[in-house]
């Protein structure tokens, strides 16, 4: 990273601005942060030494400005829509950032020949069922065929939106602290391994690569839920409200058919050669 130009959307969000915190400390010439959230980009930018940008991935044009001016060297696609019911109900606006917006920085990124470009996916995209899912998968064909790097993540704790500050909110509320179901289990990371995992595959990814931290074993939510309020010290209720429209019980890092290796203590699935 060292004296690079470094662009990453979505720098407002709770990945982007993470990346921000530790690529600030690997001595890069500059950093990018793109964002449509001006009020983000506001706050990131009283914070660290960035180069706030105002703009949408969906139009390619604007992005294309961007990349004119600033000709950045890496690349670091974060910005997405991630809430999975709210995608299952706007569907449209899914694809118009997930898919054609993750086009158009990647059409661009080919085209100034960016030297690296790591697309940030998720485990969702593992036989997806839901819309969010979907298009992330779709981001990482995209990526693939373009010869460039993606990873995929489990949940983010303390990540904006994820659950961890829901219940907490709830229990200061004095409840109940809610679960969609008693047997649904996930895979876990902290912000810190998360922004570790990107910077690493930009360091050791190899083109068409899409790279897996080892989460060992998904956690049950029931479980956590209840490590959560004990931690609290209150005695809150749990009431389980059922599955939401998208929702798997059980999620998965790699799907049956993709080839795995293991490298530098990461699950690499490499490319798919077509013959």
């Amino acid at each position: 990273m060292k004296n690079k130009k470094i662009l990453i959307t979505g720098s407002a969000g709770s990945i982007g601005s993470g990346l921000v915190k530790e690529i600030s400390k690997l001595q890069p010439r500059k950093i990018i942060a793109l964002d449509q959230d001006e009020s983000g980009l506001f706050n990131l930018r009283q914070e660290y030494e960035i180069t706030p940008v105002l703009a949408n991935i969906r139009e390619k044009e604007r992005i294309e400005e961007v990349f004119n001016k600033y000709n950045p060297d890496i690349v670091f696609h974060a910005a997405a829509y991630k809430h999975v019911p709210l995608l299952e109900k706007f569907p449209q606006e899914a694809m118009k950032t997930n898919i054609i917006g993750t086009r158009n920085i990647i059409d661009i990124s080919l085209k100034h020949k960016v030297e690296k470009f790591v697309f940030i996916s998720s485990d969702k995209a593992v036989n997806p069922t839901c819309v969010m899912g979907q298009t992330k998968k779709e981001g990482e064909r995209m990526c693939q065929s373009a010869g460039y790097v993606a990873v995929r993540f489990g949940n983010v704790l303390v990540s904006r939106g994820s659950i961890i500050p829901l219940w907490k909110k709830q229990i200061e509320k004095g409840g109940p602290v809610t679960v969609t179901h008693p047997q649904m289990k996930r895979f876990f990371m902290s912000m810190g391994q998360a922004c570790r995992l990107v910077i690493k595959a930009s360091e050791i990814g190899q083109p068409g690569e899409i790279l897996i931290m080892d989460m060992g074993q998904p956690i049950n939510i029931m479980d956590l839920a209840k490590q959560t309020i004990r931690t609290s010290g209150k005695d809150i209720e749990i009431k389980v409200i059922g599955t939401r429209p998208g929702e798997k019980l059980f999620e998965e890092l790699i799907a049956a058919d993709e080839k795995v290796e293991e490298r530098d203590g990461f699950f690499i699935i490499k490319p798919i050669v077509l013959t």
